[in-house]
């Protein structure tokens, strides 16, 4: 057994334990008065803990101590006071009109927040999650608008859907030229060049522009400029639910197209509605 034996460590002499490796030995040195100090406090602070808190595992769970205090309710409690706050905030949103919420910024950023997070679960499969659109879902950043861009407007497309099943939903059918064999295929070429000329110079027909007089006005209005109120698209603004090629124009014309929102009325509540057209009309492009 290695005996300990005393060595220079240029200051004073100190107690080593002995070992020696290499030339390398061990001081033995004892712990440091203020680590001792430090231990015995925190032995001290660990009995007051077993009292005052729940601590030890017992026959019916563990040792409730003597706040009698838990994570769960501490959670249960700043929980309470939230939803006191939350439904505050939903009863007003209720109560109140879109121009009244509108001009209370607080209800507006809770209102704003609630349809973010209602949109991201419901809307984001068609719409996506920026609300950007797809190939024939709409874009709800922009302000080209099918039935209205106000928040009433939007308000009333979440309600009864588009072309839903819903008995109020909102109906608009465009003829399908080819298939009907209402314009042949030169007609319907014809009639694609001249839509393509409304947002695009490079292109004219006035051919087409004749033919779209006679068959698409009463819904597009001269120019192609769109009519809300039937749910005819803006064909003069270069933005396009199903692509603005040439090959998808003459599909549209030949088939037509017919795309269904559902109706959210019975599925969410009123006040996520309200929510949602909230959130919707202040992506940018609400009327």
């Amino acid at each position: 057994m290695t005996e300990p034996e005393q060595k220079n460590n240029e200051t004073k002499k100190t107690e080593t334990t002995g070992h020696s490796w290499d030339g390398i030995s061990e001081y033995n040195i004892g712990a440091p008065r203020w680590w001792l100090i430090v231990w015995v406090i925190c032995i001290i602070w660990s009995f007051i803990y077993w009292i005052f808190y729940p601590t030890w595992p017992s026959p019916d769970g563990n040792t409730k101590g003597k706040l009698n205090w838990t994570e769960r309710s501490q959670l249960k409690e700043s929980q309470a006071e939230i939803d006191i706050l939350r439904n505050s905030f939903l009863e007003k949103i209720a109560a109140q009109s879109f121009d009244q919420i509108q001009k209370d910024p607080q209800l507006m950023e809770f209102a704003l927040n609630g349809g973010r997070s209602a949109f991201k679960e419901n809307c984001a499969a068609c719409h996506g999650t920026g609300a950007q659109g797809y190939k024939g879902f709409p874009n709800l950043n922009d302000d080209d608008w099918l039935w209205g861009g106000k928040v009433s407007d939007i308000y009333q497309t979440l309600l009864y859907g588009i072309r839903s099943s819903h008995d109020k939903t909102r109906y608009s059918q465009m003829p399908s030229f080819g298939l009907d064999k209402i314009l042949n295929k030169e007609e319907i070429n014809d009639v694609a060049e001249y839509v393509m000329s409304l947002s695009d110079k490079s292109h004219s027909n006035s051919k087409g522009e004749a033919i779209f007089k006679a068959n698409c006005v009463a819904c597009h209005k001269l120019g192609g400029v769109g009519n809300k109120s039937v749910g005819a698209p803006n064909l003069s603004d270069a933005i396009w639910l199903y692509g603005g090629k040439k090959e998808d124009l003459l599909y549209t014309i030949y088939y037509a197209r017919a795309g269904v929102m559902p109706y959210w009325i019975g599925r969410l509540d009123d006040v996520t509605i309200k929510q949602l057209a909230l959130y919707v009309h202040s992506l940018g492009g609400g009327e």
